[in-house]
């Protein structure tokens, strides 16, 4: 896990206190963060994060007198000459229909409070970077938009790089199939095979997780 030189300054939005509380303890221990604040609604985390200039929000969906997704547009797509900030939303919702909107809103996370809680410190790394990192809960409902959007845009150089067998088993990822053991039974190879061909193409396509990798094989149509 790569981690900043310098920290990254975060703020919590949530309007459970006890959420935010135990986020804060959760972050404050981490190497290279730094939490500036916690907000209880959405028109304070913009205001928050814009005053103190933060470099990642760690966004609810359902917060009082502004939604998170609404927050979220307003941070990550401003349409003024604010500097663009990096929000993960963080909530207890896998629906498709907040998946997609969140993505649209321009949110670079989508964590699961009670599925994900051992991603967050590295999604926040990965934010700070410009990457993504999405719960594995969600990403079926992520491949099925880019499916249905019809985002292909193939890395020819990238994915130059790949055998034939780990562009299999990216393909198996990115149909939905999720586990070591089902991808080796739909492809009738063994466990180490794959475990052996997932390590070899995140490695070559320099992404964190299988997560990113389904990802990147929905993008390119793999």
């Amino acid at each position: 896990m790569n981690r900043p030189t310098e920290r990254i300054r975060v703020l919590i939005a949530d309007d459970n206190r006890t959420v935010r509380r135990g986020l804060r303890l959760q972050l404050e221990g981490a190497p290279g963060i730094h939490v500036v604040g916690e907000v209880s609604n959405g028109i304070d985390a913009v205001h928050v994060a814009r005053a103190e200039r933060v470099q990642v929000v760690l966004m609810d969906i359902q917060m009082p007198q502004m939604s998170g997704l609404a927050a979220t547009r307003l941070l990550a797509r401003p349409d003024d000459d604010s500097t663009p900030v990096a929000v993960i939303v963080m909530t207890s919702f896998a629906v498709d229909g907040y998946v997609s909107e969140a993505l649209d809103s321009g949110a670079v996370g989508y964590l699961l409070k009670s599925h994900d809680s051992d991603q967050l410190v590295g999604a926040i790394y990965a934010a700070s970077r410009g990457e993504a990192l999405v719960s594995s809960r969600v990403t079926a409902p992520l491949i099925r938009e880019f499916v249905r959007r019809g985002s292909a845009t193939e890395d020819v150089e990238a994915g130059t790089v790949l055998t034939a067998a780990e562009r299999r088993v990216i393909s198996a990822l990115s149909r939905g199939v999720t586990s070591n053991e089902a991808i080796a039974e739909s492809l009738q190879v063994s466990v180490h095979t794959v475990r052996s061909q997932l390590h070899s193409a995140l490695r070559k396509l320099g992404l964190a997780d299988r997560t990113q990798l389904a990802l990147w094989g929905a993008r390119n149509r793999v």
